[in-house]
């Protein structure tokens, strides 16, 4: 397989949209500095498009949903990373350790065939994509709003939390382009390659957070956390020790994580009392594409129904950071009111957090 650079349709269907979410996956990868990640999806690519058999393969191979915005290739990855991780499947180590000449999809294949009871569940729901690196791109945002003349005081909610490590962003130290946000040391600390100019040097203030999860993850739970772990790009060895501050960060004080749908938590929260001189801020990452598409409606009727509504010392606003699979990269989007509320692209940014191109 080729990695690929091309228009793609993230909602497409069908036997050939499965293949070419593994083309495109094997692209994002190489984009993202995840070689590895980008090994295993190609080897399972090939082993569809050589029609190896198997319960697994054959349901992969006739996805009913739209196999690229469902993140297929991840959810089987995760599943092939924690029987690595575990030592369940000791002969991955020569993919995991990214050794040359090695017939990766034969051993893909052995690991399927044998573990496929296992794997098999990994297939029933999204990635859990929770990277404490995107909170940089939150921080960045309400830099923005402040430097706009919003309230710099924000209330955050976030959909698709999965454990709530963003939720925490108050504890972390952030470099911005030289702008210094948050406690020193801080339980993490953040310095994004930037470029671009620096976002605007404000005083901001997070005055809460919370956050849902139609599958909310317990960090506090090893067998929970090990799952979040099998999602982590096993290239990206930093991002293990964040889930490592994190989970301590978790047992001493836990996120204000509830489980519920999306569009009912924003309803929800929307209609709660705003406090004044507070910027009210809806906020996820690499979530949208999950949100069932009558959901995302509710979710944007609410908004704009509260936009209409806000006032310069109640405003809202609205912060996506949301993958354009056509340039293999994220895209840092805000609405915000009163005014028109017309999207501004505030940055494309590294799915990890590792380097921010700021726009505005």
């Amino acid at each position: 397989m080729q990695d690929k650079y091309e228009p793609i349709d993230i909602q497409a269907t069908g036997s050939g949209a499965v293949a070419a979410a593994f083309v495109n996956q094997v692209a994002y990868c190489a984009a993202a500095d995840a070689p590895i990640t980008g090994r295993i999806c190609a080897a399972v690519g090939e082993l569809l498009a050589r029609g190896e058999g198997g319960p697994l393969l054959d349901r992969v191979r006739n996805w009913p949903g739209a196999p690229l915005a469902d993140a297929l290739p991840l959810r089987l990855a995760g599943g092939l990373h924690a029987l690595h991780l575990s030592g369940t499947e000791p002969a991955l180590a020569a993919i995991y350790e990214d050794q040359p000449g090695v017939d990766d999809p034969a051993i893909v294949a052995a690991a399927i065939h044998t573990h496929e009871a296992a794997l098999l569940p990994w297939l029933d729901g999204p990635p859990q994509t929770n990277e404490a690196g995107r909170s940089a791109n939150f921080i960045a945002a309400m830099l923005w709003l402040a430097g706009q003349g919003l309230p710099p005081r924000f209330e955050c909610l976030e959909i698709g939390s999965s454990a709530g490590i963003n939720l925490m962003l108050e504890r972390y130290h952030y470099d911005l382009g030289g702008v210094q946000v948050g406690p020193l040391p801080g339980a993490m600390a953040f310095r994004p390659e930037w470029q671009g100019s620096p976002p605007p040097d404000a005083t901001i203030q997070i005055a809460s957070t919370k956050g849902c999860d139609v599958a909310p993850v317990d960090l506090t739970d090893p067998a929970q956390a090990l799952r979040l772990k099998a999602y982590i790009w096993p290239e990206h060895t930093v991002r293990f020790e964040r889930m490592a501050a994190a989970i301590a960060e978790a047992g001493q004080s836990p996120p204000d994580l509830v489980k519920m749908n999306a569009a009912d938590f924003v309803e929800a929260q929307l209609a709660r009392p705003q406090d004044a001189g507070t910027t009210r801020v809806l906020m996820h990452s690499i979530v949208w594409q999950y949100v069932p598409a009558d959901q995302q409606a509710r979710i944007t009727a609410a908004m704009e129904a509260a936009g209409a509504r806000a006032t310069p010392d109640r405003p809202l606003a609205w912060v996506a950071l949301e993958a354009n699979r056509t340039v293999h990269l994220h895209e840092l989007v805000m609405r915000h009111w009163p005014g028109d509320g017309e999207p501004v692209m505030l940055a494309r940014a590294h799915p990890h957090g590792a380097s921010i191109d700021w726009w505005v």
